[in-house]
């Protein structure tokens, strides 16, 4: 059975007749005579009866018609669906990060340009997040630190300086800044191993040769936050991240460079998909209009 075979049968059959169908679809009447012919005799049954000029179906055509006008209005269905994926009026994109604060804004500006794709967005710690990107589990990775990688494409985003967190109780928070020297022997709370801003931080101080008592270490940013509000020690952020209250005070370092980053990473060989390299131009756009 050939596809063209089909097509002529449902043709014939919904146009009441060989010559009407022959109008309808601009196919001669013998083709359409030959490929229905042609179907009939590979499966041995009569689709067609003739009734003066006319042709009606036999109960074998009327059970075949039903079928292909199942298949074609699916066929129009999908072909509508892929002319709206390829103008990016429907389709779904999956993203994984490594926090919430840079990702809700490309969300954001994504959604703007493309109301119809469905996001869907997955945090995780860099491993995971990583590790669903080259699994093809997600098609977007963000995340604040990547080592170098033939099979990655990498987009940076954004740049922010690190600070040091601390109850407003505490000495270093009246001023106004604070040498990463200061730091020396203050009972401070870290993020667990693996943090990329544990890493920033922990560099600075190594090369200051600084060594602060560390007293605690936590996995989760919401529950530091709350070990420093119950004076349990210091603790450090991105001041992008860092979410104001009226316990807490934020210093900047004056004298240490340390900076978290974001970066969008997608794998090499999809930078030719055309929703992925939509999100990379709103992300570009973004960057530059936030920078103005």
């Amino acid at each position: 059975m050939r596809y063209t075979q089909i097509r002529s049968f449902h043709a014939v059959a919904t146009a009441g007749g060989f010559n009407a169908a022959s109008d309808a679809v601009h196919i001669t009447q013998p083709t359409l005579t030959a490929q229905v012919g042609a179907l009939e005799e590979e499966y041995g049954v009569e689709l067609f009866i003739k009734k003066g000029r006319r042709r009606e179906l036999t109960d074998t055509g009327r059970q075949l018609l039903a079928i292909t006008s199942r298949l074609f209005a699916e066929e129009e269905e999908a072909v509508a669906f892929l002319e709206q994926s390829r103008e990016l009026k429907t389709g779904r994109l999956s993203i994984g990060a490594v926090g919430p604060y840079h990702v809700t804004e490309m969300l954001a500006a994504f959604n703007r340009a493309y109301p119809g794709i469905e996001l869907a967005v997955k945090l995780g710690n860099s491993h995971e997040v990583l590790d669903d990107l080259l699994d093809y589990k997600s098609d977007i990775a963000v995340l604040a630190h990547i080592d170098e990688d033939d099979r990655l494409l990498t987009l940076p985003y954004r740049r922010h300086p690190v600070g040091v967190f601390v109850r407003t109780d505490h000495p270093l928070a009246k001023q106004k800044s604070v040498k990463i020297s200061e730091l020396e022997g203050e009972p401070l709370i870290i993020r667990e191993t693996g943090s990329t801003t544990r890493r920033a931080f922990e560099q600075a101080l190594a090369k200051a040769k600084i060594k602060p008592r560390i007293v605690m270490e936590i996995g989760s940013r919401e529950a530091i936050r709350e070990a420093v509000i119950r004076g349990l020690g210091i603790s450090y952020v991105s001041e992008a991240e860092f979410v104001p209250d009226s316990s807490l005070r934020l210093i900047p370092i004056s004298n240490a460079g340390i900076f978290t980053y974001a970066h969008v990473v997608i794998l090499r060989k999809r930078e030719t998909s055309r929703i992925i390299r939509a999100f990379l131009e709103v992300v570009r756009k973004t960057k530059v209009s936030n920078t103005k």
